[in-house]
Parts: C-alpha cells; sequence; structure tokens
C-alpha cells in the first residue's frame, strides 16, 4: 500500500518545497494540498468539523497549484495532488491550462482532487450560487477535460461556453480526477460519470458504501472507481482494513505546523511504510 501525505500549506507552515523533499525522502507517494482562495470574515457558515472557532490555517491557505509547482521542481518522483481542488470556483479555461503546465513540466505526477465546497459566503463569492455548486463544478471539470484530450476542443453547457480552440500542453498523467465528499448517491452518480475516483476524508465507512458505489460504476459501463482515503490518522488495524478492501493509497494528515511540528510526524508514520498487510 502505498502512503502520501497531505497538509494545509499556509504562510507560517512548513515550506512546501522542503517537505516535498522530506516525504519523497522517507518514501511517501505523494502531497496533497487544499484550497480555499479567501474566508469571507462574515463566518455565518459555520466551521466543518463543528469546531467553535474556524481554524487560522484555513484563512491562510496557499495557492495548490502554486505551491506544487515548487514542490514538481525539487523532487523527482513523488506525486502532486490537490485535496482538494475547489472547482465551481475556479475558471476553466485557466485552471485547466496551469493544470495541464504543472503535470506536463513534472512529468505526469499531477491527480486532481476535486470538491464542491463547503463554505456558502466563500463560493457565492465566486459568483456561484451555493445549490448550483456541484453542476458548475461538474460542467468545469467536463470542459477541462475536453481542452486536455482533444487536439481542437469546444463546450456549449449551462454555465461553460467556449468555441473550438487550441490549448496546449496536454497534460501526460490525463490527470485522473478524484471527486471529495461524503458517500451517497448523488457523489457516486457524479463519480461514475465524470472522475476515476472518489476521495473520502478520514476514510470512515468506505467498506459499507462500496456496493452503492460500484452500482453507480456497473451502470455508467465504468470500471470500479479508484478510492484513496484522504486526511486519515493511521494505525496498523485501520491500513490492515484498508488493504483488505483493495485500497492501494492512502493519504495520511500532517499538522499545519513549522518544520519543528511537521517532521517528527512525518518520521512517525514512516513506520507504516512498506509494513506487510495483516488484513
Amino acid at each position: 500500500m502505498r502512503l502520501g501525505v497531505t497538509i494545509f500549506a499556509t504562510d507560517r507552515s512548513m515550506p512546501v518545497a522542503d517537505l516535498a523533499r522530506a516525504a519523497e525522502e522517507r518514501g511517501f507517494s505523494s502531497l496533497y494540498l487544499p484550497e480555499h482562495t479567501h474566508i469571507p470574515v462574515s463566518r455565518r457558515t459555520p466551521p466543518p468539523a463543528g469546531q467553535a472557532v474556524l481554524p487560522d490555517e484555513y484563512r491562510r491557505t496557499l495557492d495548490p497549484l502554486v505551491a506544487l509547482s515548487y514542490a514538481a521542481a525539487v523532487t523527482r518522483t513523488i506525486g502532486l495532488g490537490t485535496g482538494i481542488l475547489l472547482a465551481a470556483q475556479r475558471e476553466p479555461l485557466v485552471t485547466a491550462k496551469a493544470v495541464a503546465t504543472l503535470d506536463h513540466l513534472s512529468g505526469g505526477r499531477v491527480t486532481l482532487g476535486v470538491g464542491f465546497g463547503w463554505n456558502v459566503e466563500e463560493i457565492e463569492d465566486h459568483g456561484v450560487a451555493y445549490g448550483s455548486r456541484r453542476d458548475v463544478a461538474r460542467e468545469h471539470v467536463l470542459a477541462m477535460r475536453a481542452l486536455w484530450s482533444r487536439e481542437e476542443a469546444a463546450f456549449d453547457g449551462r454555465h461553460v461556453r467556449f468555441e473550438s480552440s487550441w490549448s496546449w500542453p496536454k497534460p501526460l498523467s490525463g490527470p485522473p480526477v478524484h471527486l471529495g465528499g461524503a458517500a451517497g448517491p448523488v457523489l457516486f452518480a457524479h463519480i461514475a460519470e465524470y472522475a476515476d475516483g472518489w476521495m473520502p476524508i478520514g476514510g470512515r465507512g468506505i467498506g459499507a458504501a462500496l456496493p452503492a458505489l460500484r452500482e453507480a460504476c456497473d451502470k455508467a459501463g465504468r470500471e470500479m472507481a479508484r478510492i484513496i482515503p484522504f486526511g486519515t490518522i493511521p494505525s496498523a488495524e485501520k491500513l490492515d482494513h484498508y488493504a483488505g478492501l483493495g485500497i492501494e493509497e492512502v493519504v495520511l494528515g500532517l499538522p499545519a505546523g513549522t518544520a519543528d511540528e511537521v517532521l517528527p510526524v512525518l518520521d512517525g508514520y514512516t513506520a507504516f511504510l512498506e509494513r506487510p498487510a495483516t488484513g
């Protein structure tokens, strides 16, 4: 089983280039970074994990694609992922170019974790109604995939329209797209239609959700989606359970801190690398 890591990269946390080097040197397979363009001060939307106060790192998050370019420049093999990119809040022509450029320059190492967003006021500031964010994100991803895969791409949707166009470079890896979110028929229908996998945060309840995800993929005539548990705090029992489900990669959560705070946790996680599964 491959193990990656994720961190809320901020202007105060361990530099992304340093972390990418450290993770690659220790044998981790991937580095994922989240996204928030801004956090409105009004705080009408409560924190996503039920905290009394939204943690400081949410308002200080680096742009993931720019930060991952620094990681790409100082590494050779580690995967570079967004976990997650808020597709409804991004203009698809510009984002498709940025993702393809990062994938091209890194030698095909990009995975695009995509989410729909939880912060109502952040989404609305991008001119997107909260209730339509899933539909907008869907069209943005479909439009980007058209630009990545076709020599001449056009799109005529409800939220995205552009005439037949050229757009290079083409990404080397696809890149694979994994949708984040809680298990359910709506999310699984989206995955089966236009994504390659599911990125459940924390990983709880995956086993119970597998039949519904497999059914959605079968109905769409697709192979079973790949599953990447995200932001997991590892234990031997948990990783054995995932291995028994056929999961090949798990992304482990790191604290949004300085090198002195992050590296001891990263070193502790190395105990789980190359560990034979018993489940």
